[in-house]
């Protein structure tokens, strides 16, 4: 029986290494996961940021159109401050630098006249413009 039981003894091998990457492959999924999940809020941010811009200018293209020219100087700055706001692209931007020495004039002075009909035509137009782009 002891012969027997030595015989099934001999037949036992050694303990194998057996290769273990499952910690890399634990921390692979992580860095992945946090990557993609960067990757995502990066493209979710981004978009929110562009539809803030573009809800901005719009905004300023509905102040730009409400302007009352009855209050001549007041008209004046506010016309200013929005069609600077709006020059983003250089059409705008050309128009603009000719639209602001015209509005210059209502501006800096205690008593000012009625706006001529040029400075209002070149703001129409710059409003037109605008009102296309955005």
């Amino acid at each position: 029986m002891e012969n027997n039981i030595t015989a099934q003894l001999r037949d036992i091998k050694p303990l194998l290494e057996i290769p273990d990457s499952s910690y890399y492959i634990y921390w692979g999924l992580i860095t992945f996961g946090i990557l993609l999940a960067v990757g995502i809020l990066f493209f979710v941010l981004k978009k929110l940021w562009d539809n803030r811009k573009i809800n901005l200018a719009k905004g300023y293209l509905e102040a730009i159109k409400k302007i009352d020219w009855a209050d001549t100087k007041k008209s004046a700055y506010e016309a200013t401050h929005y069609a600077r706001l709006l020059a983003t692209d250089e059409r705008r931007k050309e128009l603009f630098s000719q639209l602001e020495p015209m509005l210059e004039q209502y501006k800096y002075k205690k008593e000012v006249d009625e706006v001529d009909t040029d400075t209002r035509n070149k703001f129409n137009l710059y409003v037109q413009v605008a009102d296309e782009s955005v």
